[in-house]
């Protein structure tokens, strides 16, 4: 199934470029989504229409999220959790705990845009936490778990 795309998707294509998806994709994600519509003669040429409006959305976006990467940049997260003994948590530290410590510290990040391939960890010690900011913006922070007093 072809759909034109009305943003950059990650893997996929920019905006504007006509792809090939599978039918439950496009239908169940792509479009209801607004990322996408059916590639329809009349859908382009909406489209087409409606280029220079998309695309300056679509720079407005990058901008935003180039200022919260210079925001980001550098920081180092302190989290202290329960240690069950030799380094050792109780639990663990996730995703939703880095975001809950970087809105103590007046970021605002979504819990999406936290990527641990790792998983969440498990032990006292240093990390590195990557934000996936937009499709273009990825930063690094550094977060340490210490054990609770």
């Amino acid at each position: 199934m072809e759909v034109i795309l009305l943003s950059k998707v990650d893997n996929l294509g920019e905006l504007g470029e006509k792809v090939t998806v599978r039918p439950g994709y496009a239908r169940n994600y792509l479009i209801p989504q607004g990322i996408a519509k059916f590639a329809t003669a009349e859908n382009i040429a909406e489209f087409e229409a409606r280029r220079a409006e998309l695309e300056a959305q679509a720079s407005a976006a990058l901008e935003e999220a180039e200022k919260r990467k210079e925001k980001l940049e550098g920081i180092k997260l302190t989290i202290a959790a329960k240690e069950a003994g030799e380094g050792k948590l109780f639990g663990s530290v996730s995703n939703v705990d880095v975001v809950e410590a970087l809105h103590a510290q007046g970021h605002q990040v979504e819990k999406r845009e936290v990527r641990m391939p790792d998983g969440a960890f498990r032990s006292i010690g240093e990390y590195e936490v990557g934000l996936h900011l937009h499709t273009d913006v990825n930063v690094t922070i550094a977060v340490e778990i210490v054990a609770e007093e």
